[in-house]
């Protein structure tokens, strides 16, 4: 049985459409977690047909997500896809990720935006944030990917009764990639279109993951 958890805060314009994709393309078990919204994100997302959990505060995307794994495996989740709630991804490439995923044996499929030319990358992101948080992934995980900033991804059910998010915030990328390796989990990147906005692509969204990529190496 398959989950779509898609982590939102403040998408109550964005969170109707984004739902719908994924309905249409006959994903029934879409889970929304609220992460402490000012707006109505929660009675769109209700209202467009999905479970919504909430959280009271705004914890981060990391507490989101680890949220809606939580409640995926209680339900008999086999299998669980993280899809972002802003409009970025698209639906169609879940089916596609998901026959890439068996057809290499994979425990984890991580989505990659450098794996094709379908995203167009800000130059701020693609020239300095993601090279950098790359470059530091490797020294923190020792995992060589393209996209370590990606929030599309696929877990098995035995991944996600291994991976446990502890790091509330943006550094839950790279501690999912770190607990990859030390699980020795099988993984393939794959690649999927991002798609760009002028809302929220400022250098400041960027300099804040990696503050808290860092933040997350000296806390452990």
């Amino acid at each position: 049985m398959l989950f779509v958890i898609v982590p939102a805060y403040n998408e109550e314009k964005n969170i109707g459409r984004v739902l719908g994709g994924l309905f249409s393309h006959g994903h029934k078990n879409v889970v929304v977690v609220d992460d402490g919204s000012t707006d109505n994100t929660a009675q769109a997302a209700a209202e467009a047909g999905a479970t919504v959990l909430r959280h009271e505060v705004n914890r981060g995307q990391g507490a989101a997500l680890q949220t809606g794994n939580d409640f995926a495996l209680q339900k008999g989740a086999s299998v669980v896809v993280h899809f972002d709630a802003d409009g970025q991804f698209n639906p169609a490439d879940i089916e596609i990720a998901l026959g890439a995923m068996k057809n290499n044996n994979a425990d984890v499929l991580l989505g990659s935006r450098f794996l094709d030319n379908r995203s167009e990358i800000p130059w701020t992101k693609k020239y300095i944030v993601l090279p950098i948080s790359r470059f530091i992934n490797r020294l923190l995980t020792g995992l060589k990917l393209t996209d370590v900033h990606n929030g599309f991804r696929i877990l098995s059910r035995p991944a996600l009764e291994k991976i446990n998010i502890s790091q509330d915030r943006m550094a839950h990328n790279s501690e999912i990639i770190k607990q990859i390796r030390q699980h020795k989990l099988n993984f393939v990147e794959h690649p999927v279109e991002v798609k760009y906005f002028k809302y929220g692509q400022g250098v400041d969204g960027g300099i804040k993951i990696l503050q808290d990529i860092l933040a997350a190496k000296f806390l452990k």
